[in-house]
Protein backbone atom coordinates (compact mmCIF):
# COMPACT_ATOMS: atom_id res chain seq x y z
CA UNK A 1 0.00 0.00 0.00
CA UNK A 2 1.59 3.62 -0.82
CA UNK A 3 -0.22 7.08 0.15
CA UNK A 4 0.29 10.17 -0.67
CA UNK A 5 -1.29 13.70 1.18
CA UNK A 6 -3.50 16.19 -0.78
CA UNK A 7 -2.44 19.83 -0.70
CA UNK A 8 -3.11 23.54 -0.75
CA UNK A 9 -1.90 25.55 -2.58
CA UNK A 10 -1.45 29.18 -0.80
CA UNK A 11 0.05 31.15 -3.35
CA UNK A 12 1.22 31.18 -7.21
CA UNK A 13 -1.22 28.51 -8.70
CA UNK A 14 -0.97 28.62 -12.91
CA UNK A 15 1.93 31.19 -12.50
CA UNK A 16 4.17 28.48 -11.56
CA UNK A 17 3.38 26.86 -14.78
CA UNK A 18 4.99 29.69 -16.46
CA UNK A 19 8.17 29.59 -14.36
CA UNK A 20 7.05 32.39 -10.82
CA UNK A 21 7.35 30.53 -7.54
CA UNK A 22 4.79 28.83 -5.47
CA UNK A 23 3.98 27.92 -2.05
CA UNK A 24 2.34 24.75 -1.26
CA UNK A 25 1.16 22.62 1.59
CA UNK A 26 0.45 19.46 2.54
CA UNK A 27 -2.46 18.58 4.38
CA UNK A 28 -3.62 15.67 6.61
CA UNK A 29 -5.89 14.05 3.76
CA UNK A 30 -4.23 11.51 2.17
CA UNK A 31 -4.99 9.00 -1.02
CA UNK A 32 -4.36 5.43 -0.38
CA UNK A 33 -3.85 2.97 -2.90
CA UNK A 34 -3.43 -0.48 -2.39
CA UNK A 35 -1.37 -2.88 -5.64
CA UNK A 36 -0.98 -6.32 -5.92
CA UNK A 37 0.54 -8.34 -8.96
CA UNK A 38 -1.77 -10.29 -11.09
CA UNK A 39 -0.85 -13.53 -13.38
CA UNK A 40 -2.01 -11.82 -16.33
CA UNK A 41 -1.45 -8.83 -18.23
CA UNK A 42 -4.37 -7.02 -16.98
CA UNK A 43 -4.51 -3.53 -14.71
CA UNK A 44 -7.75 -4.24 -12.62
CA UNK A 45 -8.85 -0.85 -10.94
CA UNK A 46 -11.15 -0.78 -7.70
CA UNK A 47 -11.83 2.87 -7.67
CA UNK A 48 -13.11 3.44 -3.63
CA UNK A 49 -14.65 7.19 -3.24
CA UNK A 50 -13.54 8.43 -6.78
CA UNK A 51 -16.36 10.86 -7.67
CA UNK A 52 -18.24 7.08 -7.99
CA UNK A 53 -17.47 4.53 -5.75
CA UNK A 54 -16.83 1.26 -6.23
CA UNK A 55 -16.27 1.21 -10.38
CA UNK A 56 -13.84 -1.27 -11.47
CA UNK A 57 -11.93 -1.12 -14.89
CA UNK A 58 -9.73 -3.80 -16.57
CA UNK A 59 -7.52 -2.79 -19.47
CA UNK A 60 -5.59 -5.17 -21.80
CA UNK A 61 -3.88 -4.05 -24.41
CA UNK A 62 -4.98 -0.71 -24.59
CA UNK A 63 -9.15 -1.96 -24.53
CA UNK A 64 -10.92 -0.54 -21.31
CA UNK A 65 -13.49 -2.77 -19.77
CA UNK A 66 -15.29 -1.49 -17.01
CA UNK A 67 -17.70 -3.59 -15.15
CA UNK A 68 -19.91 -1.32 -13.82
CA UNK A 69 -23.55 0.28 -14.13
CA UNK A 70 -22.06 4.00 -14.32
CA UNK A 71 -22.01 5.20 -17.72
CA UNK A 72 -19.05 7.51 -16.75
CA UNK A 73 -15.64 6.65 -16.47
CA UNK A 74 -13.61 7.98 -13.76
CA UNK A 75 -11.27 10.98 -14.65
CA UNK A 76 -9.15 9.29 -11.62
CA UNK A 77 -8.78 6.34 -14.38
CA UNK A 78 -6.73 8.30 -16.70
CA UNK A 79 -4.01 8.78 -14.22
CA UNK A 80 -4.04 5.67 -12.68
CA UNK A 81 -3.55 3.65 -16.73
CA UNK A 82 -0.88 6.51 -17.58
CA UNK A 83 1.45 6.12 -14.32
CA UNK A 84 1.43 1.99 -14.68
CA UNK A 85 2.54 2.57 -18.36
CA UNK A 86 4.96 5.39 -17.29
CA UNK A 87 6.54 3.09 -14.54
CA UNK A 88 6.76 -0.02 -17.25
CA UNK A 89 8.48 1.91 -19.37
CA UNK A 90 10.96 3.54 -17.19
CA UNK A 91 11.69 0.15 -15.31
CA UNK A 92 11.91 -1.78 -18.13
CA UNK A 93 9.16 -3.99 -16.68
CA UNK A 94 5.45 -4.14 -17.40
CA UNK A 95 3.24 -6.72 -15.30
CA UNK A 96 -0.79 -7.06 -14.79
CA UNK A 97 -1.60 -5.57 -11.19
CA UNK A 98 -4.63 -4.72 -9.43
CA UNK A 99 -5.16 -1.34 -8.34
CA UNK A 100 -7.49 -0.50 -5.36
CA UNK A 101 -8.11 3.42 -4.75
CA UNK A 102 -9.35 5.21 -1.76
CA UNK A 103 -9.72 8.82 -0.78
CA UNK A 104 -9.82 10.75 2.49
CA UNK A 105 -10.90 13.93 0.38
CA UNK A 106 -13.00 14.73 -2.55
CA UNK A 107 -11.62 13.93 -6.52
CA UNK A 108 -11.63 17.02 -8.42
CA UNK A 109 -11.80 20.00 -6.26
CA UNK A 110 -8.13 21.53 -6.66
CA UNK A 111 -6.88 19.55 -3.61
CA UNK A 112 -4.21 17.64 -5.96
CA UNK A 113 -5.81 14.46 -5.69
CA UNK A 114 -4.72 13.85 -9.27
CA UNK A 115 -0.92 14.25 -7.76
CA UNK A 116 -1.57 12.05 -4.91
CA UNK A 117 -3.11 9.46 -6.99
CA UNK A 118 -0.43 9.36 -9.39
CA UNK A 119 2.37 9.52 -6.79
CA UNK A 120 0.59 7.01 -4.54
CA UNK A 121 0.50 4.57 -8.03
CA UNK A 122 3.71 4.89 -9.31
CA UNK A 123 5.36 4.26 -5.52
CA UNK A 124 2.46 1.27 -4.91
CA UNK A 125 3.03 -0.79 -8.65
CA UNK A 126 6.89 0.06 -8.63
CA UNK A 127 7.49 -1.31 -5.34
CA UNK A 128 5.21 -4.35 -6.23
CA UNK A 129 8.05 -5.29 -9.40
CA UNK A 130 10.82 -5.25 -6.43
CA UNK A 131 12.19 -1.43 -7.09
CA UNK A 132 12.54 1.43 -4.55
CA UNK A 133 12.32 4.70 -6.35
CA UNK A 134 13.74 7.45 -4.73
CA UNK A 135 11.45 10.64 -4.01
CA UNK A 136 13.03 12.37 -6.87
CA UNK A 137 12.59 9.34 -9.14
CA UNK A 138 8.65 9.23 -8.07
CA UNK A 139 8.00 13.54 -8.12
CA UNK A 140 9.80 12.86 -11.41
CA UNK A 141 7.55 10.40 -13.41
CA UNK A 142 4.19 11.72 -11.23
CA UNK A 143 4.90 15.05 -13.23
CA UNK A 144 5.19 13.33 -16.52
CA UNK A 145 1.75 11.41 -15.75
CA UNK A 146 0.26 14.86 -14.80
CA UNK A 147 1.27 16.30 -18.58
CA UNK A 148 0.73 13.60 -20.42
CA UNK A 149 -3.15 13.64 -19.25
CA UNK A 150 -3.32 17.54 -18.78
CA UNK A 151 -1.26 18.39 -21.88
CA UNK A 152 0.46 20.96 -19.36
CA UNK A 153 1.39 21.01 -15.61
CA UNK A 154 3.59 22.10 -13.14
CA UNK A 155 5.23 20.26 -11.08
CA UNK A 156 3.83 21.31 -7.83
CA UNK A 157 1.09 19.07 -6.80
CA UNK A 158 3.12 16.06 -7.45
CA UNK A 159 6.48 17.66 -6.01
CA UNK A 160 4.03 18.17 -2.82
CA UNK A 161 2.45 14.71 -3.05
CA UNK A 162 6.06 13.08 -2.58
CA UNK A 163 7.81 15.26 -0.26
CA UNK A 164 4.97 16.62 1.84
CA UNK A 165 5.60 19.65 4.12
CA UNK A 166 5.45 23.32 3.08
CA UNK A 167 7.56 24.12 -0.30
CA UNK A 168 8.53 27.37 -2.43
CA UNK A 169 8.63 25.38 -5.56
CA UNK A 170 9.54 26.91 -9.37
CA UNK A 171 10.73 25.44 -12.22
CA UNK A 172 12.54 26.41 -15.54
CA UNK A 173 12.91 23.73 -18.07
CA UNK A 174 12.68 20.73 -17.07
CA UNK A 175 14.53 21.41 -13.50
CA UNK A 176 12.78 21.81 -10.72
CA UNK A 177 13.65 23.75 -7.38
CA UNK A 178 12.36 23.03 -4.30
CA UNK A 179 12.88 24.99 -1.09
CA UNK A 180 11.22 23.34 2.07
CA UNK A 181 9.70 26.82 4.12
CA UNK A 182 9.48 26.57 8.03
CA UNK A 183 6.43 27.98 9.23
CA UNK A 184 6.81 29.79 12.50
CA UNK A 185 3.20 29.62 13.39
CA UNK A 186 0.40 27.41 12.93
CA UNK A 187 -1.72 27.97 9.92
CA UNK A 188 -5.27 27.87 11.09
CA UNK A 189 -7.10 26.88 7.38
CA UNK A 190 -10.80 25.98 6.46
CA UNK A 191 -11.24 24.21 3.56
CA UNK A 192 -14.87 24.74 1.30
CA UNK A 193 -15.76 23.30 -2.16
CA UNK A 194 -18.16 23.37 -4.47
CA UNK A 195 -18.62 21.42 -7.49
CA UNK A 196 -16.40 21.98 -10.10
CA UNK A 197 -17.38 24.09 -13.54
CA UNK A 198 -14.22 23.21 -15.58
CA UNK A 199 -11.71 20.65 -15.02
CA UNK A 200 -7.69 21.83 -13.81
CA UNK A 201 -6.50 20.96 -17.56
CA UNK A 202 -9.44 23.21 -18.67
CA UNK A 203 -8.25 26.04 -16.45
CA UNK A 204 -5.02 25.71 -17.66
CA UNK A 205 -5.19 25.82 -21.36
CA UNK A 206 -7.62 28.84 -20.77
CA UNK A 207 -4.82 30.87 -19.18
CA UNK A 208 -2.64 29.40 -21.80
CA UNK A 209 -5.04 30.69 -24.79
CA UNK A 210 -5.43 34.00 -22.75
CA UNK A 211 -1.62 34.44 -22.40
CA UNK A 212 -1.01 34.12 -26.34
CA UNK A 213 -3.90 36.35 -26.92
CA UNK A 214 -2.77 39.21 -24.47
CA UNK A 215 0.68 38.52 -23.50
CA UNK A 216 1.77 41.89 -22.39
CA UNK A 217 -1.58 41.71 -20.03
CA UNK A 218 -1.60 38.55 -18.65
CA UNK A 219 2.15 37.95 -18.49
CA UNK A 220 2.01 41.31 -16.38
CA UNK A 221 -0.73 39.24 -13.75
CA UNK A 222 1.42 36.14 -13.16
CA UNK A 223 4.49 38.40 -12.85
CA UNK A 224 2.42 40.05 -9.98
CA UNK A 225 1.27 36.44 -8.63
CA UNK A 226 5.04 36.24 -8.66
CA UNK A 227 6.03 38.58 -6.26
CA UNK A 228 3.48 38.30 -4.25
CA UNK A 229 4.33 34.91 -3.72
CA UNK A 230 7.93 35.68 -2.51
CA UNK A 231 5.78 38.70 0.17
CA UNK A 232 4.14 35.87 1.44
CA UNK A 233 7.12 33.68 1.88
CA UNK A 234 8.70 36.63 4.05
CA UNK A 235 5.07 36.73 5.92
CA UNK A 236 5.22 33.48 7.04
CA UNK A 237 8.32 32.64 8.20
CA UNK A 238 7.54 36.01 10.48
CA UNK A 239 4.52 34.39 11.55
CA UNK A 240 2.45 37.21 10.46
CA UNK A 241 -1.12 36.15 9.74
CA UNK A 242 -2.49 39.60 9.15
CA UNK A 243 -0.18 40.20 6.40
CA UNK A 244 -0.42 36.19 5.07
CA UNK A 245 -4.04 36.87 5.04
CA UNK A 246 -3.61 40.10 3.04
CA UNK A 247 -1.63 38.65 0.28
CA UNK A 248 -4.27 36.10 0.03
CA UNK A 249 -6.66 38.48 -0.55
CA UNK A 250 -4.26 39.79 -3.28
CA UNK A 251 -3.55 36.70 -4.68
CA UNK A 252 -7.00 35.75 -5.08
CA UNK A 253 -8.10 39.22 -7.19
CA UNK A 254 -5.43 38.64 -9.22
CA UNK A 255 -6.58 34.87 -10.18
CA UNK A 256 -10.37 36.05 -10.76
CA UNK A 257 -8.16 38.71 -13.63
CA UNK A 258 -7.13 35.70 -15.00
CA UNK A 259 -10.47 34.51 -15.30
CA UNK A 260 -10.07 30.90 -13.01
CA UNK A 261 -12.72 31.54 -10.33
CA UNK A 262 -16.27 31.31 -10.67
CA UNK A 263 -19.69 32.66 -8.61
CA UNK A 264 -19.90 29.84 -6.61
CA UNK A 265 -16.32 29.86 -5.57
CA UNK A 266 -16.09 33.80 -5.41
CA UNK A 267 -19.50 33.57 -3.10
CA UNK A 268 -17.83 31.42 -1.13
CA UNK A 269 -14.35 33.05 -0.33
CA UNK A 270 -16.13 36.75 0.24
CA UNK A 271 -17.94 34.74 2.74
CA UNK A 272 -15.16 33.69 4.33
CA UNK A 273 -14.19 37.23 4.90
CA UNK A 274 -17.18 38.37 6.01
CA UNK A 275 -16.62 35.80 8.70
CA UNK A 276 -13.70 36.83 10.39
CA UNK A 277 -10.81 35.11 7.72
CA UNK A 278 -7.74 36.76 7.61
CA UNK A 279 -7.71 36.41 4.00
CA UNK A 280 -9.63 33.81 1.74
CA UNK A 281 -8.95 32.68 -2.10
CA UNK A 282 -9.13 29.99 -4.29
CA UNK A 283 -6.38 26.91 -4.28
CA UNK A 284 -6.25 25.07 -6.68
CA UNK A 285 -6.61 25.12 -11.05
CA UNK A 286 -10.52 26.74 -9.95
CA UNK A 287 -13.17 26.70 -12.52
CA UNK A 288 -15.09 26.07 -9.09
CA UNK A 289 -12.96 23.67 -7.00
CA UNK A 290 -12.15 24.21 -3.35
CA UNK A 291 -11.22 27.73 -1.72
CA UNK A 292 -8.90 28.00 1.79
CA UNK A 293 -9.51 30.79 4.13
CA UNK A 294 -7.03 31.63 6.96
CA UNK A 295 -8.44 32.74 10.77
CA UNK A 296 -7.08 33.23 13.80
CA UNK A 297 -7.89 29.69 16.17
CA UNK A 298 -10.48 31.57 18.37
CA UNK A 299 -12.50 32.37 15.17
CA UNK A 300 -12.40 28.61 13.70
CA UNK A 301 -15.37 27.46 14.59
CA UNK A 302 -17.17 30.31 13.55
CA UNK A 303 -15.48 30.27 10.28
CA UNK A 304 -16.27 26.53 9.86
CA UNK A 305 -19.90 27.03 10.66
CA UNK A 306 -20.44 30.43 8.95
CA UNK A 307 -19.21 28.26 5.46
CA UNK A 308 -21.42 25.85 6.14
CA UNK A 309 -24.59 27.77 5.24
CA UNK A 310 -23.01 28.61 1.92
CA UNK A 311 -21.70 25.11 1.02
CA UNK A 312 -21.78 21.55 2.67
CA UNK A 313 -18.61 20.50 2.00
CA UNK A 314 -16.29 22.44 4.70
CA UNK A 315 -13.79 20.99 6.61
CA UNK A 316 -11.13 21.99 9.02
CA UNK A 317 -7.17 21.34 7.98
CA UNK A 318 -4.09 20.93 9.21
CA UNK A 319 -0.29 20.87 7.93
CA UNK A 320 1.54 17.71 7.51
CA UNK A 321 5.20 17.31 6.92
CA UNK A 322 5.15 13.60 5.71
CA UNK A 323 4.68 12.78 1.81
CA UNK A 324 4.25 9.89 0.11
CA UNK A 325 4.64 6.67 2.36
CA UNK A 326 5.04 2.66 1.45
CA UNK A 327 4.00 -0.53 3.65
CA UNK A 328 3.79 -3.64 2.68
CA UNK A 329 0.34 -5.64 3.68
CA UNK A 330 -0.17 -8.88 4.86
CA UNK A 331 -1.71 -11.44 2.40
Amino acid sequence: MASAPGKVTLFGEHAVVYGYPAIVASIDKRIYVNAELRDDDKIRINAQDLRTSGVIVSISNGEIQITTDYGKTLSAIGYLNKAIELVSEYLGVRKGVSLEVRSEMPVGAGLGTSAAVSVAAIAAYSTCLGYELSKEEIARLGWEVEKSVQGIASPMDTSIATFGGVLKIWFEGSAVYRVPLKVSDELPLVVAYVERERTTRDMVAWVKNLREKHPEIINGILEHIGKTTLKAEKALAEGDLHEVGTLMNINHGLLEALGVSSRRLNEVVYTARLAGALGSKLTGGGGGGASIALTLPDNLEVLTNVLKLVTPQVFKTNIVYEGVKVSSLAS
